[in-house]
């Protein structure tokens, strides 16, 4: 009797430590057992040291862990248990696989969310009024993003060294500048060229200068009233000087026309040549 009495309060004694102990981990996951928790899903395409247990924060506290992992043929979807229901996170939330430090360490998923801010009285997560438009409500599934490690960043370099073909991306980097430094050069000379085309057009370019001002003087002068009267006055004079002109050129073609007059000139003009041929011998 009295052994099995021993053996019964050692059965219980186990049985209370394995309790303990279980109730004891969970409380360190962030996860209590009680009806206030709720959860919802999380989906990554790639959740790279992610298990069962692993803590879940938001803003750097701990507030709940991943229960269960599923995995399907495009993502692995994890469901996160929160241990409040007053934790309520506006959407858009997305949940991060990072670790406690960039060099590797536990791994955890860190929930993010947008910093809108939400209505007081607003329902809470595990509420059937649940807004699902402003934020996330129990059951629903939100984006991953997976690990951003040492390792994984060291092999996306790897990886898009070997796509872009490395030597001969070296080599088309050599080329170019090459050509670069080939188009300095002409570059150099075409300035060089450039500089002793304006030194020699420089003169040139003063006696346009000096034409221009005497220009400007001339159109200057002329713009005075004065002299534009001057002007005036004698553009008439010549126009009736000309005018004249004409007159007596019409009065010369009569008299041409005239043969006894023009008769009577030539014999004149040949008495009197005759006349000075006796005068002066």
């Amino acid at each position: 009797m009295r052994r099995s009495l021993r053996d019964s309060i050692v059965g219980f004694s186990l049985l209370g430590g394995f309790l303990i102990f279980t109730f004891f981990s969970f409380w360190l996951r962030g996860v209590k057992l009680s009806k206030k928790n709720w959860h919802l899903f999380a989906e990554f395409n790639n959740a790279s040291g992610l298990s069962k247990k692993s803590p879940v924060t938001y803003r750097g506290i701990l507030v709940g862990s991943i229960e269960d992992i599923f995995f399907t043929n495009e993502s692995i979807k994890a469901k996160i248990v929160l241990n409040s229901p007053d934790i309520i996170l506006p959407r858009p939330t997305f949940a991060r696989v990072v670790t406690n430090s960039f060099l590797g360490g536990d791994v955890q998923v860190a929930l993010e969310t947008s910093e809108k801010s939400l209505p007081k009285n607003i329902e809470k997560p595990t509420s059937e009024n649940c807004d699902t438009k402003l934020i996330i409500c129990q059951g629903a599934t939100i984006t991953g993003k997976q690990l951003s490690s040492l390792s994984n960043i060291t092999n996306r370099i790897s990886q898009l060294l070997k796509e872009s073909n490395q030597e001969s991306l070296i080599e088309n980097i050599v080329k170019s500048i090459d050509q670069f430094d080939r188009t300095q050069a002409n570059l150099d000379e075409l300035i060089y060229l450039s500089k002793k085309e304006i030194q020699r057009v420089e003169p040139l370019i003063k006696e346009i200068t000096i034409a221009a001002n005497h220009l400007n003087n001339i159109l200057s002068t002329i713009d005075d009233e004065e002299t534009l009267n001057d002007i005036r006055l004698t553009i008439n004079a010549a126009r009736s000087i000309s005018t004249k002109i004409n007159d007596m050129s019409d009065d010369f073609e009569k008299l041409t026309q005239d043969k006894e007059l023009t008769k009577s000139m030539r014999d004149l003009t040949i008495g009197l040549s005759k006349f000075l041929n006796e005068i002066y011998p």
